[in-house]
């Protein structure tokens, strides 16, 4: 920051001089580029703006035309400021005429009662001057290398803003086109202060070009995009009124007429902090433009902070609600998806996969005119906190939305990614508040666990799976964490597993294909594609390593609910 007027008659050297303050006292604030002495009448030839004007006063105009005319020629090449010393041509007073000039025109002019060496005075100020620069110059390389490194490290939004905050002193808002908030950081702030009625509020702020100062609100806002597609702003929250000024703008600010502000804008002083941060954003997009969108990381945050508890109640509200998905008084249902795909995939390929399924059903979300937060819940899951009205059917709202993504993920096919796995779509229980909504998430994370070994979602019609449809399944994936169900698995099974991982044999997938063909060994022996007479075979090898009749219905139920259990457990 450039000294003020109001520094410099407060330094030491000048206090001494017993400055009084006759013209232009709301406008000491002003920066002081520069201390010029002259005596020369017509000096705004020489000055370039932001000078303080050192004058004894001796060659100035007598008549009061002149005196306007120097007063008018300072302010309109952007002075700081006029100071005057007593004791070669002035001795108590000034004349009025420059007094009511100076207040006309809104420039600062101060009196010395006291003679001064003007050499002591420069010195004073081009020092505080120059250390200023310095400190510009540092503020500076300490913005670049630190966005640098951020653009370097691939640093998420959210962490590019934290940076903006934390540098500016001031909260900070990521916002799409659509004015609703992707990243934010309150700076110490409250949450609630900052992004209640956000988006009315950022549609009332348009500054023009890229980046611009708005006076009403306080706001300095910039456009965020590169390669001509813009895709969001980056709003600092300031206080409203004129921006703070860092730098005197080249050419120098001019009042115009009486009382009027410049005339060429001094730039405000985090603008270039801001821009720094808005061009990390969009080089980081570009590079990471193969991973998911925006969007979906702050639908992503949200949906995992509901369900590791890293988000408060009234958190999750209020980002929901600024992200345009409003939470408070709605039913809420959560939705988990998964992709049955066949053979393994590669790690990339799989993360590929997912983010665009994540794409689909956000489509399919806003094609249905739902609200919901979606977004990839682990490496093979999407869900969905589904926000009903008050007058929307569920059943028929969840038909819609998967039937909807069934024939998204069928276009996704047709158009060259190869065959759609179906989709299984799991359904957690309504619930009333934001506060259950993790008890809902998390019913429909166990609903998928167990719906993908299930083959139709039942008897209820429905295209999408609940908790009734998973039954045994879903009442063991509940228990999978329980020792008491682990210690049963081994119980049952544990020879067998002893004996495939000894011998390699596959007695533990024979005895599940004729389980599941209800013990009917000639359809089992089919399915399992081997004669019946090597069926059989493998059949009495497990009842030897068991010790089990097989022919027993007891016995049969029993191992296949441990291997219901074993499949829980290894999930």
């Amino acid at each position: 920051m450039f000294p003020t007027v109001a520094h410099v008659l407060d330094l030491d050297v000048v206090r001494r001089g017993l400055p009084v303050v006759l013209a232009g006292r709301d406008r000491l604030e002003r920066p002081v580029r520069w201390v010029h002495v002259s005596e020369l009448p017509d000096v705004a030839g020489l000055l370039q703006g932001g000078e303080l004007v050192l004058t004894t006063g001796i060659a100035l105009p007598e008549d009061r035309d002149g005196l306007a005319r120097y007063v008018r020629e300072l302010a309109e090449v952007g002075a700081a400021g006029l100071v005057v010393e007593f004791g070669r041509r002035y001795f108590d007073t000034l004349p009025r005429a420059l007094v009511y000039a100076a207040e006309q025109r809104g420039l600062p002019l101060i009196a010395l009662r006291r003679e001064l060496r003007f050499v002591a005075v420069t010195e004073a100020v081009h020092a505080l001057v120059v250390n200023a620069q310095l400190e510009e110059l540092r503020a500076s390389e300490a913005v670049h290398q630190t966005f640098n490194e951020l653009a370097v490290e691939g640093a998420e939004p959210a962490e590019v803003v934290r940076q903006v905050a934390l540098m500016s002193g001031l909260p900070v808002v990521l916002e799409n086109l659509a004015h609703q908030v992707l990243a934010y950081d309150t700076a110490g702030g409250e949450a609630e202060e900052l992004l209640e009625g956000w988006e009315q509020r950022s549609r009332g702020v348009r500054p023009a070009g890229r980046t611009g100062h708005d006076p009403r609100t306080g706001w300095l806002v910039t456009t965020v995009g590169a390669r001509g597609h813009d895709w969001g702003r980056l709003v600092l929250v300031g206080e409203p009124g004129p921006a703070p000024e860092a730098q005197m703008a080249q050419g120098a600010e001019a009042a115009q007429g009486a009382g009027a502000e410049a005339g060429t804008a001094v730039p405000h002083r985090h603008a270039m902090l801001l821009e720094r941060g808005a061009s990390t954003l969009a080089l980081n997009r570009l590079l990471v433009r193969d991973r998911e969108s925006l969007e979906r990381q702050t639908h992503r945050t949200l949906l995992s902070g509901i369900l590791t508890h890293a988000l408060t109640v009234s958190e999750v509200s209020l980002r929901a609600t600024a992200l345009g998905v409003p939470l408070e008084g709605r039913r809420l249902v959560g939705v988990v998806l998964r992709r049955r795909y066949g053979a393994a995939t590669a790690a990339l390929e799989a993360q590929a996969r997912l983010r665009d399924f994540a794409e689909t059903a956000a489509a399919a979300v806003k094609e249905r005119r739902m609200t919901a937060l979606v977004g990839a819940l682990d490496d093979e899951s999407v869900g969905l906190l589904v926000a009903l009205g008050p007058h929307d059917d569920e059943h028929a709202s969840l038909e819609g939305f998967t039937a909807a993504l069934r024939r998204l993920v069928g276009q996704g096919a047709g158009a060259g990614q190869g065959a759609a796995p179906e989709p299984v779509v799991a359904v957690g229980s309504s619930v009333g508040s934001v506060r259950d909504a993790r008890r809902t998430l998390l019913e429909a994370t166990q609903v998928a666990d167990s719906a993908v070994h299930v083959a139709a979602p039942g008897a209820r019609g429905a295209s999408y799976y609940r908790l009734p449809d998973v039954r045994l399944r879903g009442l063991l994936h509940l228990l999978r964490d329980d020792a008491r169900l682990q210690t049963y698995v081994e119980r049952e099974l544990g020879p067998l597993l002893a004996y495939d991982a000894e011998h390699s044999t596959q007695l533990v997938r024979m005895l599940r294909v004729y389980l599941e063909q209800g013990r009917n060994k000639s359809a089992a022996a089919d399915a399992a594609h081997l004669s019946r007479p090597s069926f059989y075979d493998r059949l009495h090898k497990v009842e030897r390593v068991l010790g089990v009749d097989l022919d027993q219905v007891e016995s049969c139920l029993s191992l296949h609910v441990a291997l219901l259990a074993l499949d829980a457990v290894r999930r």
